[in-house]
């Protein structure tokens, strides 16, 4: 029997990360709206977004590249299709180059909710080539989202509320 609070299972050729803030959606949101916020969390650990180039609107354009010295750089781009302002984020990317589908376009929802001046985000990515492929991706984005929550909680912590 479903009792509609199970989550359901993402196809193979998606991926799904929940994660929980301790900051208000409004700042969850902005710190992916505003790049002076953005470019301090975007990659997984040891790694540095050198180049942050975003117009924030629907049908708007954004670039990034992240570098390591392990891994060198990585470039990847897309376009804001859907944003509705602390709520959801909707918009397309793809690698420029390497060996995680260069050229391949996903597509990207981010919803942020809020329950108890806390965030639920979660993130949606699809569709994959393979599940080998979408594997690849699940550290790097929990990396990712690992610093976001760090940059969230600290930010909060320093502002009013």
């Amino acid at each position: 029997m479903t009792t509609g609070t199970e989550a359901r299972r993402p196809a193979d050729d998606e991926l799904l990360i929940e994660r929980v803030f301790d900051a208000p959606a409004s700042l969850v949101f902005r710190i992916w709206e505003q790049r002076e916020h953005m470019i301090r969390w975007w990659g997984p650990k040891d790694f540095t977004c050198t180049s942050l180039d975003v117009d924030f609107r629907a049908g708007g354009a954004w670039r990034a590249c992240i570098a390591s010295d392990a891994h060198g750089e990585s470039w990847m781009s897309g376009r804001f299709r859907e944003i509705e302002r602390d709520r959801r984020i909707v918009f397309t990317f793809a690698w420029e180059d390497g060996d995680e589908q260069p050229g391949v376009e996903t597509l990207v929802t981010v919803t942020f909710a809020e329950r108890d001046g806390r965030t639920v985000q979660t993130f949606h990515q699809t569709p994959f080539l393979s599940v080998a492929s979408r594997d690849s991706h699940v550290d790097g984005w929990n990396e990712c989202f690992d610093r976001e929550r760090d940059y969230a909680g600290d930010l909060a912590r320093r502002e009013p509320a």
